[in-house]
């Protein structure tokens, strides 16, 4: 068989349950992903959990008055009674002094309680139309037809429309709610508006993926893209594809083989993403961390060598054996960094001894310079006293920028002593 035969195969019709699951399954995590976006941003991470537990009491309240599994009036349920558990968060946070995450999980474990509750007594009751509400619980994503994937696309289409109309709005909400107010912003309407598009999406969700991975839906794509970028509009972009290809991939795996949840391996396949994103994201990932961390290290440990070899040198007129270098500092790797100064034609070395090169001179006197307009601001505008401005100054100098040397230089009108007066090299 070719191998376009073999693709072809995948399109027939009897791989047409694998594609509604492999689609609906990408569609679903789609929509939780950017949405869920926001509840990360306003550190809310544990709002998903209220609302896909909270959703519960509402779908077996719906079943008992209607006595039918009717999707429309499991959503009107769901989406009801996730409503109130957000609205109850809210009121209880703004009526008592009871921190946000023990509110969270009082009332996750209220609302989950009594929806348990509810469907074991459901389970009892001997009608033959309950079979199948404990999906709520675990998830059944096998079981999508292509009239959930219709469902998916339309509320992934609303939650892509809503956050491109309103991405501003939301955006400030999840940062500075009171800056959001001060510039005419209905912040009660905006983050009522946003809690909507959350309950409803994973009301739509959960019965397909179950209660717990919806939860993980919502968050765990964003706290991944968190690493990637600090622009919302590409954190809800890379949480988009995260959230989609992980739904995707997930029910490729699952279908591998037998006894393969789709829902588990789903969570499995995003946070394997987050946590490539946590250690290798290009500006905030552990390993970038590390790298800027070791390069400030190299940045300090230069600039001191170099301030120190300036002072003993005599501003760096006269050279210095590297004896007398070490015995004045305690700088670890003392080898490596005169190696590096050296290679960067910072000093020169003649045996045993060590002279500042022209351009040595001058980014001396820049670390010297800064840390002594440094001094004089600290005096001058916090009124600290003398024998407390050193060690202030030495941690800040090795961290301002032209631009703020040049501010200071203006601020200060130019100043030509320090307060410990000692002449600013210029």
């Amino acid at each position: 068989m070719s191998f376009w035969q073999n693709i072809s195969t995948y399109f027939s019709s009897e791989y047409y349950t694998f594609w509604v699951v492999s689609i609906g399954a990408g569609i679903i995590c789609f929509a939780a992903g950017i949405v869920g976006t926001f509840s990360y941003l306003r550190k809310r991470a544990l709002i998903g959990d209220v609302v896909s537990h909270a959703v519960l009491p509402g779908v077996a309240i719906s079943f008992m008055l209607t006595g039918v599994k009717d999707p429309l009036y499991f959503l009107i349920g769901a989406t009801t009674s996730g409503i109130l558990s957000i609205w109850l968060v809210d009121f209880i946070q703004s009526k008592s002094k009871l921190k946000p995450d023990t509110i969270l999980a009082l009332t996750l474990s209220v609302f989950f309680g009594i929806g348990i509750v509810l469907l074991t007594k459901i389970q009892h009751s001997g009608d033959a139309a309950q079979s199948g509400l404990d999906s709520f619980l675990f998830g059944k994503a096998a079981s999508m037809t292509m009239h959930d994937v219709i469902t998916f696309s339309i509320i992934a289409l609303i939650n892509t429309i809503c956050i491109v109309v309103f991405l501003r709005a939301f955006s400030i909400i999840s940062f500075d709610e009171e800056y959001a107010k001060s510039i005419g912003f209905n912040v009660k309407v905006i983050k009522s508006f946003l809690a909507l598009l959350t309950v409803i999406t994973v009301a739509i969700g959960i019965q397909s993926v179950g209660i717990v991975l919806m939860a993980a839906l919502l968050i765990t794509p964003a706290s991944g893209a968190r690493f990637l970028t600090n622009s919302v509009k590409k954190m809800l972009v890379y949480a988009g594809i995260f959230a989609l290809f992980s739904g995707f991939t997930g029910v490729i795996i699952s279908s591998s083989g037998e006894a393969m949840p789709t829902g588990p391996w789903i969570v499995v396949v995003l946070s394997t993403f987050t946590i490539l994103a946590i250690f290798f994201g290009k500006e905030k990932g552990v390993i970038a961390r590390m790298r800027i961390r070791k390069s400030n290290n190299i940045k300090i440990n230069n600039e001191n060598t170099l301030k120190t070899i300036y002072k003993l040198s005599k501003e760096g007129n006269e050279s210095i054996s590297r004896d007398q270098l070490i015995n004045n500092q305690s700088i670890t790797q003392f080898k490596a960094t005169l190696k590096r100064l050296e290679k960067n034609q910072i000093l020169s070395r003649v045996k045993e001894s060590v002279i500042l090169t022209e351009k040595g001179k001058l980014a001396a006197r820049e670390v010297i310079r800064k840390h002594r307009l440094w001094e004089i601001y600290l005096s001058k505008y916090f009124n600290l006293d003398a024998d407390h401005l050193h060690d202030d100054a030495e941690g800040i100098e090795h961290i301002i920028t032209p631009e703020i040397e040049k501010h200071l230089i203006t601020l200060l009108d130019r100043p030509e002593k320090d307060p410990h007066q000692s002449e600013i090299p210029y």
